[in-house]
């Protein structure tokens, strides 16, 4: 199958209404010729700083704007992120991510955030971020600082998109994805299921990922976690076999790129997510907590692992011990020369 940029809607409606079987055949398919079977690449998000978000996303948590049971955090210190880093490699992750609820870094964060970035990689972790929105300049200052991805959702369609966002543009984001990948860096960018929207809609934003100059490597496919006090609490709940249909739509559309369970999988059973691993997903988060929602803990993960004879992937990029010292040196002697604690742990939900 060739790797395509030019999808229409019709032809997405066209897979979406192939019988279920068929469907799952012809993405299976198309898995195993771009990826190796029975191996799923595993990743560790943690928040680095949690709540107080100015954006109005209706379906988080975080946002200031909703009054939920998640409290505000500053941003963590450095050695923080790190120590948790180290444990989320010895559980197994190959690649750590880490959030902020922001609408977009400001200058002042940059220093702590390129150190973490810095840290993380010398662990010979991939390393990967959510921030918000990103100027040309960050983006590069953060490809310097060895940020392999870069996760900027798209959310939904550009028609549904109103509907749930307004204090950014759908153009915004897709400024955002641009600076990211002019930078150097990967790309790491999907959507939410199950936020009201249309049949129409789910199609819409395969599309607009698919026809990205250049597909995410990584593209996470969540499920609504429905969390009491945001507008989207009483949404219905969606159709498993809707869902694993639309794992394998995208996997049909985006054969090279890394199919992620994220957000919901807490709520999915072992056989359904079964099912979306023979549709083609091949990524999860692990861990018991994405953000602030929960998700499934590392223990249950590798028991259904064991059941499904799936892998965890390996990644032959660690440094070699001299490197790894050096670059830990150096993350340490930027933290020593800081003059005071509050120059490392100001708040950063102003």
């Amino acid at each position: 199958m060739d790797v395509r940029h030019n999808w229409t809607l019709a032809e997405v409606q066209a897979l979406f209404e192939l019988p279920f079987m068929d469907l799952l055949f012809q993405a299976q398919l198309v898995h195993r010729q771009y990826h190796t079977p029975n191996q799923v690449q595993v990743s560790t998000l943690l928040s680095i700083k949690t709540g107080a978000c100015p954006e109005d996303c209706k379906y988080c948590p975080q946002s200031a704007r909703y009054t939920t049971d998640v409290e505000k955090e500053r941003l963590m210190q450095v050695e923080q992120v790190l120590t948790a880093a180290q444990k989320a490699k010895s559980a197994g992750s190959t690649r750590f991510c880490m959030g902020a609820a922001w609408k977009n870094p400001k200058a002042r964060d940059m220093p702590y955030l390129l150190d973490m970035v810095r840290g993380v990689k010398a662990m010979g972790l991939e390393t990967c971020m959510t921030l918000g929105m990103l100027t040309a300049e960050q983006a590069t200052e953060l490809a310097g600082a060895g940020l392999d991805y870069y996760n900027h959702n798209l959310d939904t369609s550009p028609e549904f998109y109103g509907n749930i966002i307004t204090t950014r543009t759908y153009q915004d984001r897709l400024d955002t994805l641009s600076h990211v990948r002019d930078a150097g860096m990967k790309i790491c960018s999907g959507g939410i299921i199950g936020m009201g929207e249309s049949a129409n809609d789910r199609a819409g934003l395969l599309i607009e990922l698919a026809n990205l100059p250049v597909h995410p490597e990584s593209v996470p496919i969540n499920m609504l976690v429905k969390v009491k006090g945001t507008p989207l609490e009483q949404e219905k709940d969606v159709e498993p076999f809707d869902f694993i249909r639309i794992i394998a739509v995208a996997r049909i559309m985006m054969p090279y790129s890394a199919v992620r369970l994220s957000a919901g999988r807490e709520n999915m059973n072992a056989q359904m997510q079964a099912l979306c691993f023979m549709a083609g997903a091949n990524s999860v988060f692990y861990g018991c907590k994405l953000l602030t929602t929960p998700n499934p803990d590392e223990d249950s993960d590798l028991q259904l692992f064991r059941t499904l004879g799936i892998n965890t992937e390996q990644r032959a990029q660690k440094p070699d011990l001299i490197q790894e010292d050096e670059l830990l040196t150096q993350v340490n002697e930027r933290i020593a020369a800081r003059p005071t604690a509050d120059d490392l742990f100001y708040d950063a939900t102003l």
